[in-house]
């Protein structure tokens, strides 16, 4: 897969990110029993706080968190500025019993722009940005024995073709897992709205959000461009033995080192 997408550099960058920070975290009890899982510890620095250095480095300008679990602990942690990013929350009153299609529903009204959509379970190596900050884009990694979840394929254009609901043995084709960071333009983000409108006045609140994005990339509302993120370290952090294969990819003498650097910089 071809990473250099031809970006341009004028008024197309996106500086506009939404994470969707709701869920209880349940499957890294005991750590989200008195702290949401965007805060658990990476080698002594949270996953929310990793983000915020990705989004600054990236020059974003303005961050909207969906809460819900322990809501209070993000805002005391972050307030409503870090830097020349401004930070903006809006909680979701059922949390508990719904799933993040429904916490990005939450976000229809307080979003009228472009903008990157973030899972706040991911850590990852800032560069892999670099081809994020541009509308109508997915992050994929190709397919590896230990990696699980939604696949997708893509044809040779990059484009995103067709969505796989976990490992499905009988397809015979590459798949790319997705790594759950979308970029929207706001006509597509508006078509999204509109299916997601629909999803939510049928009930259905506990599906995932891929479900709309696998039917509208099936039916051509939406185009997504694949962004490979195979070529430097990410990981999804879902369980104890998924943060502790975390901690090896970002060892805390980075973080060291990244400080040491940003002082002398």
């Amino acid at each position: 897969m071809n990473n250099d997408l031809g970006n341009d550099c004028g008024q197309n960058r996106i500086t506009t990110a939404l994470l969707l920070a709701a869920g209880t975290g349940s499957r890294l009890f005991p750590l989200t029993e008195n702290s949401p899982k965007c805060l658990t510890l990476v080698s002594d620095k949270s996953i929310l706080n990793r983000l915020l250095k990705n989004l600054k480095s990236q020059r974003f300008k303005r961050l909207v968190i969906v809460t819900g679990h322990l809501k209070e602990c993000i805002i005391d942690n972050l307030g409503e500025r870090s830097g020349d990013i401004s930070i903006e929350y809006i909680h979701s009153p059922l949390y508990k019993t719904t799933n993040n299609i429904y916490s990005l529903w939450m976000a229809r009204h307080i979003i009228n722009e472009p903008f990157v959509l973030f899972e706040s379970d991911l850590v990852l190596n800032t560069t892999l940005l670099d081809n994020m900050v541009y509308p109508d884009r997915m992050a994929v990694a190709l397919m590896k024995p230990w990696l699980n979840g939604t696949t997708v394929s893509i044809d040779k254009a990059n484009k995103v073709t067709k969505f796989q609901k976990g490992t499905n043995e009988a397809y015979s084709g590459i798949r790319y897992k997705t790594v759950n960071i979308y970029s929207f333009s706001l006509s597509s983000w508006k078509s999204i709205i509109k299916r997601l409108n629909q999803y939510i006045s049928e009930g259905s609140v506990n599906c995932y959000y891929e479900s709309v994005f696998a039917e509208m990339t099936h039916n051509k509302s939406l185009v997504l461009e694949s962004v490979s993120f195979d070529h430097q370290p990410w990981y999804e952090i879902d369980t104890l033995k998924d943060l502790a294969k975390a901690e090896l990819l970002f060892p805390k003498e980075l973080i060291e080192l990244e400080a040491l650097e940003n002082t002398l910089a």
